[in-house]
């Protein structure tokens, strides 16, 4: 059987049901608009982001290129998750079908995945920034970031195929399955599966490295350098500016790498579903929200520019 082609077994469950958080009507509320804040902050933090870095033409580097692409996965990527997980929170959970689960697995790990390899792109960046600065626009233009995203993108789509098309090949167990998620993501849909699964759960593992532990090593790398480069820097501000342009990719490296590897780099023995449920909790809400706030309060440049876009929205509003 082809490994890029879905193909839905007769036996199959025709859908699947997402296990509820709480069952009382009032954590269900609370639940409900709790999440709609998060979603709602995520999408205006990242879209202030993408907005200021296409109308500020001093953002128009290849840092604040992969940036502003960066809070756009964050948006496509908590959309595949987040109206779903709310419909389901209030009322009767809602049933969805087998095609429509394998579709939001396949789109959710991909976006995932190329977030994942933008960041080691990002670190990248900021390696030759710092430690080549008089070529850096010789060695970065802006035709080879557009190249070195779309092969991010591209590799992310075909390794997502792949994994969601060998998944759902497998035959699942009755007719109507609940998965304990709030989202169809691989392990817990894994767990669904009738036969032995240790063929699945090691191609799991590959493209889990693939997609975290080689880029993760890259971004060692490139930092090992970076560190060596900053240490050779005289003067103590010098030092100080070029740690700030580098802390900020940090911190959101150490967030989703950490997060990504603790659900599915981790032994099955090890984990658990409610343990998965609640990072993954992490990694849909917390950072694609962080990552806006990192990069405009640790940046001055972002802060400066989002500051005068205000300062000139009021001013042409009272004019």
């Amino acid at each position: 059987m082809p490994v890029g082609k879905l193909v839905f077994n007769q036996s199959d469950p025709t859908e699947f049901v997402f296990r509820a958080f709480t069952t009382a009507t009032e954590f269900q509320v609370l639940l409900f608009l709790l999440f709609l804040l998060l979603y709602l902050m995520i999408l205006c933090g990242n879209t202030a982001i993408i907005w200021v870095v296409c109308t500020h033409s001093t953002l128009r580097t290849p840092m604040y290129f992969f940036l502003s692409n960066l809070s756009f996965l964050e948006i496509c990527y908590t959309t595949v998750v987040v109206p779903l997980m709310l419909s389901n929170i209030l009322g009767a959970q809602k049933p969805i079908s087998l095609a429509g689960c394998g579709a939001q697995m396949f789109f959710f790990v991909s976006l995932g995945s190329t977030d994942c390899f933008l960041l080691a792109i990002m670190a990248y960046d900021r390696y030759v920034a710092i430690c080549h600065p008089l070529h850096y626009t010789l060695i970065m233009p802006r035709k080879l970031c557009t190249q070195m995203l779309g092969g991010a993108l591209g590799l992310a789509l075909f390794l997502s195929l792949q994994l969601t098309a060998l998944i759902f090949t497998l035959p699942f167990c009755g007719h109507h399955q609940e998965i304990n998620h709030f989202l169809c993501d691989v392990p817990p849909v894994l767990r669904l599966a009738c036969p032995d699964i240790r063929v699945h759960q090691a191609v799991l593992y590959v493209v889990s490295i693939l997609v975290l532990t080689i880029p993760f090593l890259l971004i060692c790398v490139s930092y090992m350098f970076i560190t060596c480069a900053i240490l050779s820097i005289r003067s103590a501000e010098g030092r100080r500016q070029a740690f700030s342009t580098c802390s900020s990719h940090l911190t959101v490296v150490l967030l989703q790498y950490g997060c990504f590897s603790l659900v599915y780099l981790r032994p099955r023995s090890s984990t658990s579903e409610d343990e998965d449920r609640q990072i993954a909790l992490v990694y849909t809400f917390v950072t694609p929200l962080l990552n806006p706030l990192i990069y405009t309060l640790r940046n001055k440049d972002v802060k400066g520019a989002l500051r005068s876009a205000i300062i000139r929205k009021a001013a042409s509003d009272a004019n």
